[in-house]
């Protein structure tokens, strides 16, 4: 929501159209007739305890002098030693407070303020002192009325002046409460319109309020007795023998009679503008209702008003088309009352027309005119000079026409002040003007320069105040050689004001005021600027917050940067308050731990010195429901009962459902269980009871926030014991041991006992025997065991509640079992079918179920390896077991390892335990693929030929008949060549292969096999070495002084080349790649290592080979997979290949990882210079 209140501009656009109406100014250094600025008011009352100051200013040229009459007659101030006159002024105060008397002064002033161009008069001014006079003294008797019957309680306050304020009070100052049964009429009396015994009190006081003299009046206290009907009765009683008749009648119902107005028809007389008060007061049981009507039309919208509990209409600022018949009607369920106002309003003289002051050249014509009217219609009289017209000098340039004086070529001598009076019965005006004859040249009395600023699409209003006689025309230009402004888009008007009615940005510049009369020229210069709106562009939004949280509303403003722009907050059109959870930010103002009377709306203000916008948001604060209260049990029965409930305030979230809850004060003081719950528009219940509980209930209210705290806890309501109305639920009978029955059950909850001496009936018999109940009776338990039964034998069991008032219903039988004992035979005739060599297939025969004494749970398989036999040697025995649940007379046991011996056995399993065990069974199983090799190692390489070694499966699962290995080449492209694969007896261990090439690296998988098939493999990847004449030539090079200063020459080149580099990329340089890959010395596409300090090979984006020849690997010869997306570890099974920088393999010669230092060049041989330069080829 949205607002944008008055500009400034606007404001202005008020102002100016105001100046329009009153003629202009005549500067105050010119010659003028006497103008009255200020008189003290027509009907003055004044405190008779300070001094009476009576007010007379005015203005003229040259100063005016001052002159009073008193009651129609010349008062002389000077021969009154309590009376002066201000200096320079006309303002009288007359000195009271050292010894001068008020009423003396009482009277009718009139001032008159002249020089020589005329007088001016005031009103006349009525001076009356207030007065407070004391209530006479009065002898009161008591009221004693009877209950039922109206009461008129008289004030008659002391006449005072003005009227004093009425109300009612106690003997300790406390306002009499009022109501539609009691209440104050407009004349102060106290109206009942039917007493209680309530109103029985001795201390009605009317107290009379004199504001003007701040000053409260009391009478005397007023006694009202009302009777009772039973009072009145049991008086008579004690009064009258049983002989006689008596008793008072009951209180009676009565119809609606009127106690104020009286009759059927009254009339009011009220004064245009004023209040109109209408007044109906009833008696009558019930009490009655008033309704007002209009006869003949409607109840203006807007004006009207009801007080008093309706009693009294009120009409605000009356005009004579409120005139017409009002009715009040009184109503009770009896009947009706009503009573007609005729209403006239009557107007003292207002004005249509006041005469204004009139500045004209010698030999100009003008007029004034003076138009009133009123109820009935004022005569109309002139003066001049404060003398009747007919009476005054004649002046030849002056006619009077009725409400109009014409002037026809005036002279100097014609300057005078004229008044106009409109008068009727009900009041007068007088106004006075001047008539100033002046020849004058313009003058512009707006201040050169002048600044205006406005903002944009709003109106401009350029002031040109001016004077001259005679008057001047006035013309507008813009800018200092612009045209004359003319058309549509200007207003101007008659008081010399240029107005732009929609100004914009480029309406900003100088403008030029021209005033010209036949006396001269004048020009004046105004500025305007143009500013843009005030804009909220980020308006506060609803919010819906949880009581104690936190919430934050927006502003976010756009302004011109030119205004300074003030935000101002307010809470439902006030000030925030002032609490420091409120924080007001630039753009938002946030309110900490949120309560519920920051409810509300929010609005945000931006004011600057041209405009002003605002927004509204609302927040709204939930919260839990309040606990409902006033909880009433009615309706009680044995079995139900009717809860009925007041809800508490919801906090501005609908409550959804209320939750019922009891307590049994007899078997659970203090605990609340859930009884029912109904829907939020519900708020009673009617409840279902169960005997022998002393019931209390609570309330919960539940919104969508939360639950309510629960109510204030009802009266308690006992139900009456009855039998029980059902018996122990969860009966079953077990046996703990082989010769008992235990029999269980739930006992009752202590309010399902419907009575005390709550008990129960226990009584079993042995099933599909012909045997009679056994019973017996146990306190209020929830076991009981019978002893010596035969071993898990089937009973019928039934458990009966019974209380001090008979047995509940009889109740339904459940079979139970006596005790169980340990199955006494073993699964027979077990036989094994071996499936594969991990997998094999058990088969028994059932147990007689009679041999299971107790319920058959199922068959326990246990079985374990005995030996593995392709290895001879024993070892722990780990049994495993299975469990086939139900009757199931066959299983699978898989896991099994294979070329292996098994044992096992079966028993069979009830709820007591396991049986004997069958006798053991002995079975096989086949030979399987082998494992992998326990490990491959690849050792001595040469220039053709290399060494492996290796360990047998760690489980052989069979025979091995042999070892099957297959190698490949891989050349610097990492693409594989021809597969060789080579068969190894099975009780080698290590081979050396030979006729390989030199410096090339061989991939090898290498897998062991048994009749049955190949294992899985592993994989190992080694490098021949280079030629050693090579490596030979290499070791002396590097031994030469030249040599080494030619690496230092490559060194300090590789330096130099680095920092080029990196100038030419600054400067967005380009470098192709393969002319890099040529001088083998670009830094860029080398990135030095940050582990070794060496500089790696460069790797194309779209071709990711890392092991070009050349390629280095980390300081610890790892080669790692995330170094590369094709490392050489992808084609193994997760063994990290080592490599030195000439291609060796050497990570698995020894088993573990040798650490070596990390300088220079890693190699398995001796550091070379020329090792240094391969790095970089």
């Amino acid at each position: 929501m949205m607002k944008k209140s008055i500009s400034a501009s606007k404001a202005s656009l008020v102002l100016f159209l105001c100046q329009m109406i009153s003629a202009l100014d005549v500067p105050l250094d010119l010659s003028q007739p006497p103008t009255i600025t200020q008189q003290s008011p027509k009907d003055y009352i004044v405190d008779p305890r300070e001094n009476i100051v009576i007010q007379c200013e005015a203005k003229g040229k040259p100063p005016p002098s001052f002159s009073w009459t008193r009651n129609g007659t010349h008062f002389d101030i000077d021969k009154d030693a309590q009376v002066t006159m201000k200096p320079n002024s006309g303002t009288l105060v007359i000195n009271i407070m050292n010894g001068g008397k008020a009423e003396a002064y009482e009277g009718v002033y009139q001032c008159t303020a002249r020089n020589e161009r005329g007088a001016a008069i005031s009103n006349n001014i009525v001076i009356r002192p207030s007065r407070s006079p004391l209530w006479t003294k009065e002898k009161l008797e008591p009221n004693q009325v009877r209950e039922g019957d109206s009461l008129v309680l008289h004030c008659r306050p002391p006449v005072g002046l003005p009227p004093p304020i009425i109300f009612w009070m106690d003997n300790a100052f406390q306002r009499l409460p009022q109501s539609e049964r009691v209440s104050q009429g407009l004349n102060g009396d106290l109206y009942f319109s039917n007493v209680q015994p309530e109103d029985t009190r001795e201390d009605y006081i009317c107290y009379a309020r004199f504001n003007h003299t701040q000053t409260i009046q009391q009478k005397q206290p007023i006694s009202v007795k009302v009777f009772s009907m039973d009072s009145l009765n049991d008086t008579i009683a004690a009064n009258l023998s049983d002989t006689d008749i008596y008793g008072a009648k009951p209180v009676t119902e009565r119809q609606p009679i009127l106690l104020t107005p009286t009759g059927s028809t009254s009339t009011k007389v009220e004064l245009r503008g004023n209040v109109l008060l209408l007044e109906c007061i009833a008696a009558g049981l019930p009490t009655p209702v008033i309704r007002w009507i209009k006869e003949g039309g409607e109840l203006p919208a807007n004006r009207t008003f009801f007080e008093n509990f309706k009693k009294t209409l009120k009409i605000i600022d009356v005009s004579e088309a409120d005139s017409g018949n009002y009715k009040c009607i009184a109503r009770n369920i009896l009947g009706s009352a009503h009573h007609v106002i005729s209403v006239t309003v009557k107007a003292a003289p207002y004005w249509i027309t006041a005469p204004r002051n009139l500045v004209l050249s010698p030999g100009e014509d003008g007029t004034l005119i003076c138009r009133a009217n009123g109820n009935p219609k004022p005569n109309i009289s002139w003066l001049a000079n404060g003398v009747p017209i007919a009476i005054a000098p004649e002046d030849p340039s002056r006619k009077v026409d009725g409400d109009t004086i014409i002037f026809s070529h005036v002279q100097e001598r014609s300057s005078a002040v004229y008044q106009c009076n409109a008068s009727n019965e009900y009041g007068y005006l007088l106004a006075n003007a001047f008539v100033n004859v002046l020849a004058e040249p313009p003058r512009i009395l707006t201040p050169a320069n002048k600044l205006y600023q406005v903002i944009a699409d709003s109106p401009a209003l350029l002031d040109c105040a001016y004077f001259g006689s005679p008057k001047p025309e006035i013309e507008w230009f813009k800018g200092v050689k612009g045209s004359i402004l003319r058309g549509d888009e200007y207003v101007f008007h008659d008081n010399g004001t240029l107005e732009i009615p929609v100004a914009q940005k480029d309406s900003t510049g100088t403008y030029t005021c021209v005033a010209r009369n036949e006396l001269g020229k004048i020009q004046n210069e105004v500025r305007l600027e143009v500013k843009d709106p005030t804009m909220i562009i980020k308006q506060p939004e609803y919010k819906v917050i949880q009581r104690y949280g936190q919430v934050s509303f927006e502003c976010i403003i756009k302004h011109d940067f030119t205004l300074l722009p003030t935000v101002i907050w307010l809470k439902d059109n006030d000030e925030l308050p002032d609490d420091e959870r409120f924080l007001v930010g630039k753009d938002n103002l946030t309110i900490m731990n949120v309560t519920d009377k920051d409810d509300g709306t929010y609005t945000c203000i931006v004011n600057t010195t041209l405009d002003s916008v605002s927004a509204s948001a609302v927040l709204t604060v939930v919260a839990r429901p309040n606990p409902p209260f006033d909880l009433e049990l009615t309706g009680q029965l044995e079995r139900s009962v009717e809860l009925s409930w007041i809800p508490g305030d919801e906090n501005n979230s609908p409550i959804t459902n209320f939750v019922i809850e009891y307590e049994d004060g007899l078997h659970e003081p203090g605990v609340w269980h859930y009884q029912t719950e109904v829907p939020g528009t519900q708020t009673t219940v009617q409840l279902k009871l169960s005997p022998y509980v002393n019931y209390s209930f609570r309330v919960i209210a539940v919104n969508e926030i939360g639950r309510s705290q629960p109510s204030e806890p009802s009266e308690q309501y006992l139900t009456k014991s009855a039998n029980p109305d059902e018996n122990p639920s969860n009966v079953q009978g077990i046996g703990s041991e082989p010769d008992n029955l235990v029999i269980t059950w739930e006992s009752l909850k202590g309010f399902q006992s419907n009575g005390p001496g709550l008990q129960y009936k226990v009584s079993w018999r042995q099933k599909d025997v012909d045997d009679e109940w056994t019973s017996v009776i146990v306190a209020n338990v929830s076991k009981y065991i019978v002893s010596g039964t035969p071993t898990f034998v089937p009973y019928e069991i039934k458990v009966q509640a019974l209380n001090d008032l008979g047995y509940a219903p009889e109740p339904s039988e459940v079979i139970g079992h006596s005790g169980e004992d340990l199955p006494m035979v073993a699964p027979g005739n077990v036989q094994v079918h071996v499936i594969n060599s991990t997998l094999a297939k058990v088969h028994w025969d059932p147990v007689p179920l009679k041999t299971v004494r107790g319920h058959l749970q199922g068959y326990k398989v246990y079985y374990w390896k005995v030996q593995s036999l392709s290895r001879r040697s024993r070892r722990h025995v780990e049994k495993k077991i299975l469990t086939f649940r139900g009757n199931k007379t066959f299983g699978m046991l898989p896991g099994l390892e294979p070329y292996s011996s098994y044992k096992l056995n079966v028993r069979v399993v009830n709820g007591k335990g396991e049986g004997p065990a069958s006798p053991d069974k002995v079975f096989k199983t086949p030979e399987g693929v082998p494992s992998s090799p326990s490990f491959l190692k690849i050792t001595n390489p040469t220039l053709d030929s290399l060494t492996l070694e290796w360990g047998s499966p760690t489980h052989p699962n069979g025979v091995l008949t042999s070892y099957i290995l297959k190698f490949q080449p891989i050349n610097n492209t990492h693409e594989l060549g021809p597969l060789v694969e080579i068969r190894i007896p099975a009780n080698e261990s290590s081979l050396i292969l030979k006729n390989l090439n030199y410096s090339t690296r061989y991939k090898f998988y290498f897998n062991a096999q048994t009749s049955v098939g190949s294992g899985s493999q592993i994989t190992e990847e080694a490098v021949t070495i280079m030629d050693e004449a090579m490596a030979s030539r290499q070791v002396d090079i590097a031994t030469q002084g030249w040599f080494i200063g030619l690496m230092c020459a490559v060194a300090l080149l590789i330096l130099i080349l680095l920092i080029v580099c990196f100038i030419r990329r600054n400067k967005g340089g380009k470098y192709p790649v393969k002319e890099k890959e040529d001088a083998h010395a670009d830094p860029e596409i080398q990135p030095m290592k940050e582990d070794d300090g060496t500089f790696g090979e460069y790797s194309d984006a779209e071709d990711h080979k890392p092991l070009k020849k050349g390629s280095r690997t980390p300081s610890d010869r790892t080669v790692k997979k995330e170094d590369s997306d094709d490392s050489l570890v992808d084609y193994g099974e997760g063994v990290n290949g080592q490599f030195n920088e000439d291609g060796s393999f050497i990570g698995q010669y020894s088993g573990k990882k040798e650490k070596e230092p990390a300088e220079g060049n890693e190699s398995s041989e001796a550091p070379s210079p020329v090792n240094a330069m391969n790095s970089f080829v």
